[in-house]
């Protein structure tokens, strides 16, 4: 594998943690908000987020020098 391909996974994987961490915490916090946390809804929306940001990565990274 060569280091392009490397610093690209981590650099997308990165942002995939951090979108799925912001996401569980603004699910949670709006469902508090609401009186109930519905906890597989907070799991498959932060997942959704983790996987489009995955997806929205392959048009590139700017942390990723061509």
């Amino acid at each position: 594998m060569n280091e392009y391909a490397k610093k690209w996974m981590r650099a997308a994987a990165v942002r995939a943690v951090k979108t799925v961490a912001q996401t569980a915490v603004a699910t949670i916090g709006t469902a508090v908000a609401m009186g109930d946390v519905n906890w597989p809804l907070v799991l498959s929306a932060s997942a959704l987020a983790g996987v489009l940001s995955l997806c929205t990565s392959v048009a590139g990274l700017p942390e990723v020098e061509a």
